[in-house]
């Protein structure tokens, strides 16, 4: 069994805690940034093919406190990191550090490097490490004066589900497109309807919730290639996964002013293989007048801060607003950084909830 964790944006820990639940995989418990639990080979796959909202899957080797190198060093060459990396296996070393007395990322980085190369010198009998065949990223944390050492199993993170390798400017990341039909509790039923989808991240997680399709079925992560596991899991896992894809008939928009932007969402969808359950059309958001008995709108608009100007798009705002006031059963969920936007749309939301956006502190305005 495995110790492992999920980092995460700030905000998203309990929805990812509620993914691996769901998973039924064990001791599943958060920390700011980060949520932890417990497996083996199959949970390590399990996780990194159906997580929709976790940036990576790292296996945790140990977690101690440091504050001088001497200790640093020491402390990681104890920990057993034979158990993954064979003698040939390349296994570089990144990190960062916060609030911590070993503040020299590139120090930590070479003593950290050097611990584990003495540990596998010992292991092995050897003098030099060819690191010729597949890799074990390491990945250090140290936040106030803790060190978190973990191997990283996914490789490119989790975001990168491969159907978006175009975008138009300012993207949402797929693991906080995915949070936040999450957090809509949208799963299928409703009419769904994203205004200002620039290149269609929102719909497409929509779409892949909605047929329940892990959202990393068709991606390949670093663990496949590692001697030290049993392989046999990825397969096992996929075809779980396939048995489980709902088919029904689901109804979700995406809707832009950029005709350019829509084109790279067809495509997208198309590489998604949703293209068949998402629609996409040429429309004003201020001009929004869909009808329907139950619907939810998830969306991300402009924040005035890098595409236009706070000003346009607070007059943004307002007209949105005064065009959902008119629709009838028409939910909202709405992420944006702008401090005065609920005076802007008009209305004070029902329920509001931190999120980061990357680096951008923003807030999911709820109207129910």
């Amino acid at each position: 069994m495995y110790d492992l964790c999920v980092p995460c944006l700030l905000g998203l820990e309990g929805p990812i805690a509620d993914e691996l639940r769901r998973m039924k995989l064990s001791d599943v418990r958060s920390e700011n940034g980060r949520v932890y639990f417990s497996g083996d080979e199959l949970a390590v796959a399990k996780a990194n093919t159906c997580l929709r909202i976790g940036e990576r899957v790292l296996i945790e080797l140990g977690r101690f406190k440091a504050t001088a190198f001497d200790e640093l060093f020491e402390k990681t060459r104890a920990l057993p990191w034979e158990c993954l990396i064979p003698s040939d296996a390349a296994f570089p070393v990144k990190g960062y550090s916060l609030n911590s007395g070993l503040f020299s990322v590139s120090d930590c980085q070479k003593i950290i490097k050097k611990a584990v190369v003495e540990r596998l010198k010992s292991v092995y009998g050897l003098q030099w490490f060819p690191e010729s065949r597949e890799t074990y990223q390491i990945q250090f944390s140290i936040m106030k004066d803790v060190v978190s050492l973990c191997v990283d199993t996914s490789g490119d993170g989790l975001h990168k589900r491969g159907y978006r390798p175009a975008h138009n400017a300012a993207p949402l990341k797929e693991t906080m497109a995915a949070a936040m039909v999450t957090l809509s509790r949208y799963r299928g039923r409703e009419d769904f309807a994203d205004p200002f989808c620039g290149s269609g991240t929102i719909p497409i997680e929509a779409a892949l919730i909605a047929k329940n399709r892990a959202p990393g079925l068709n991606r390949s992560f670093s663990a496949m290639s590692w001697r030290s596991f049993d392989q046999s899991v990825w397969n096992q896992v996929r075809e779980e996964a396939r048995a489980a894809e709902f088919h029904g008939d689901y109804r979700i928009v995406g809707s832009d002013i950029d005709p350019k932007a829509l084109d790279i969402a067809r495509e997208n969808a198309l590489r998604a293989g949703v293209s068949d359950v998402v629609r996409f059309e040429l429309a004003d958001a201020a001009s929004f007048s869909r009808k329907t008995d139950s619907g939810i709108i998830v969306t991300n608009p402009p924040y005035g801060e890098r595409i236009m100007e706070k000003q346009d798009a607070e007059r943004l705002y307002r007209l949105f607003g005064e065009a959902w006031r008119k629709t009838d059963n028409w939910k909202l969920y709405l992420l944006s950084s702008h401090t005065e936007f609920e005076r802007s749309f008009g209305r004070n939301a029902d329920k509001k909830r931190k999120l980061y956006n990357g680096m951008i502190k923003c807030d999911l305005f709820m109207y129910f």
